[in-house]
């Protein structure tokens, strides 16, 4: 983390597309979505900066900065980007050779950021960005990414994947919990003890049905998890800034390559990520 430190200063440490999208494409429209994807690909800089002829001030740099926050998403980023890869591939948007040199290159960045190697530059505004700067520096495959894929649903698609493991681990730590509680309370099944209602004793029980009295509201915070894991389980790549791309993207494809249940239906407002992102913060604050 110290190299990331050095970077932001002082301070805190297509429904999928339809099918028949591509088979609609047109021999003479194949060329020229390549070119656009092209183009796309040899803009330089800033993401958003393609009409700023200067840089920004090192002091607003570091203030935009979110790498702090975001840092932690990126195996997240790096999985995402490698089955983009791939699914440009699919669509014929990338060759094998590219997509070679782009999958070295993604798995070299992330034994840098697993081993604190990675050197983080000044003008990293966000992990995304971070990644995305770094592997065009080792291979001229690295610009092409970008292609068909926008920072809005690529930090859409971090975020799912982040709430989807994040709603794992608390599902099976929950269940984990709930087992040692019903262990405990087979094994003092006949121990006896006061039952309390409004802070007085009443009715006998014993310790092993007070035990499973907390088991019971375990199992229930379990579901609302499975819950947010279903909401964070779509695909939103393909939905571009605002409306999709006019790149034949085989949404399809990726999905499949990150295990999702499927590619995100609605496109408009599918980059945004506050639905499973909800789930999880209303699971977590019912816990």
């Amino acid at each position: 983390m110290r190299r990331l430190h050095q970077a932001v200063g002082h301070g805190a440490p297509h429904g999928g597309a339809r099918p028949r999208t591509a088979a609609c494409t047109r021999p003479g429209q194949a060329a020229g979505r390549r070119q656009e994807a092209h183009a796309i690909a040899k803009k330089a800089g800033k993401l958003w900066g393609g009409r700023f002829k200067r840089p920004l001030l090192p002091e607003l740099e570091r203030f935009s900065s979110s790498l702090a926050i975001d840092y932690e998403l990126y195996p997240y980023d790096i999985a995402g980007s490698l089955a983009h890869a791939r699914g440009l591939a699919a669509a014929g948007i990338l060759s094998t050779r590219q997509l070679a040199a782009i999958g070295r290159g993604l798995r070299q960045i992330k034994g840098e950021l697993d081993s604190d190697k990675f050197d983080f530059k000044l003008e990293d505004e966000d992990i995304h960005t971070a990644i995305e700067r770094r592997l065009t520096e080792i291979t001229p495959a690295g610009s092409a990414l970008h292609a068909g894929r926008s920072r809005n649903d690529q930090v859409a698609l971090d975020l799912r994947l982040f709430c989807r493991d994040a709603a794992v681990e608390a599902t099976v730590g929950l269940a984990n919990l709930v087992d040692a509680l019903a262990d405990q309370a087979e094994a003092h099944a006949d121990w006896l003890m006061p039952g309390y209602t409004h802070l007085q004793r009443a009715q006998p029980v014993t310790v092993g049905h007070h035990l499973l009295a907390h088991a019971e509201p375990l199992r229930r915070d379990a579901t609302r998890f499975r819950h947010a894991y279903d909401a964070a389980d779509e695909m939103p790549l393909g939905s571009g800034a605002l409306a999709a791309s006019t790149l034949p993207l085989k949404r399809d494809v990726v999905a499949r390559e990150l295990g999702c249940a499927r590619p995100r239906l609605r496109l408009h407002g599918g980059r945004h990520p506050p639905q499973p992102a909800g789930r999880g913060r209303g699971a977590v604050g019912q816990f």
